[in-house]
């Protein structure tokens, strides 16, 4: 077994955006030591002021107990690929990307060749906003994190899911939920991918120019998300485009269930409808 050469609990973050940006902000709070890389250089220069203490280079990257790729899907798996070899034996590797069997299937496998681990992650947290400005170091505070961890036996699993635990204490997760990247992808199709798709369409409608002075809270609800990253969500998007298209059908028939009854000015119809919805979200809560 080759020897660690990693400094404990020290931390490198891969992409200082959004997601990478909140880690390595959290991570700094609670007085880790923290190195970032990033495409705009620029970026790195500013996260040094006050929330870094270097740039991830070749040299320090082995000695990161815990490195964090924070990138689009692609990015993170390229830059993984390339920087495989300088990770220390025994390090953990985490991603932050919001789909998981892509990211994963590749991962993992290049995992393999060394004595590191990859173990998949998606913390559920963020804003309609980019880029590191909006970054923030209580992100993840009371926010679940989905962990994907590789083939190992228990004992293993156990110990390095106690790491990341240690590793992520000062970001403050509010839980750590164990899951398959295939039921990840299927639920994530739902709960966030198909939100956007929603939101995003619906300011389409002509009438959300002139909505100032008639809207509230409905609407604030339903077009927070509108606003979107729109290469890295396309991304997203098409890496989970079976179970987001599966979604996006079911929503477009229980629409024109509603589009039907008030076409047909079908009362009893429509309140059916209604009342089933209102139903299944309390059930949905109950759980």
């Amino acid at each position: 077994m080759a020897q660690q050469t990693f400094t404990p609990d020290r931390v490198g973050v891969v992409g200082l955006g959004l997601m990478g940006g909140s880690f390595a902000k959290a991570e700094h709070a609670g007085g880790r030591e923290v190195y970032a890389w990033n495409r705009t250089h620029s970026t790195v220069e500013l996260a040094e002021i006050e929330t870094i203490d270097g740039e991830l280079t070749d040299d320090v990257i082995p000695t990161c107990e815990l490195i964090i790729l924070a990138g689009y899907p692609q990015v993170s798996i390229d830059w993984l690929e390339q920087m495989a070899g300088l990770i220390s034996p025994n390090a953990i590797v985490i991603d932050t990307v919001g789909v998981k069997r892509v990211i994963c299937s590749h991962c993992f496998k290049i995992a393999e060749k060394y004595e590191w681990t990859f173990v998949g992650c998606h913390p559920m947290a963020g804003t309609q906003y980019s880029g590191f400005a909006h970054s923030r170091a209580n992100m993840f505070h009371g926010a679940p994190m989905v962990v994907v961890p590789p083939k190992m036996d228990d004992f293993e699993r156990l110990d390095v899911l106690e790491r990341l635990k240690h590793l992520l204490e000062p970001c403050g997760f509010g839980s750590f939920t164990l899951a398959t990247a295939a039921f990840h992808d299927e639920q994530i199709a739902y709960t966030s991918q198909l939100a956007h798709v929603v939101s995003n369409a619906y300011v389409k409608s002509p009438a959300a120019q002139s909505h100032k002075g008639f809207s509230a809270g409905s609407y604030k609800d339903l077009t927070r998300v509108a606003r979107l990253n729109a290469p890295m969500w396309t991304e997203l998007f098409l890496d989970n485009a079976d179970n987001l298209s599966h979604e996006i059908g079911i929503l477009i028939d229980n629409l024109q269930a509603y589009k039907d009854a008030i076409d047909e000015k079908d009362a009893k119809r429509l309140e059916e409808l209604l009342a089933e919805g209102d139903r299944l979200k309390k059930e949905a809560e109950r759980r």
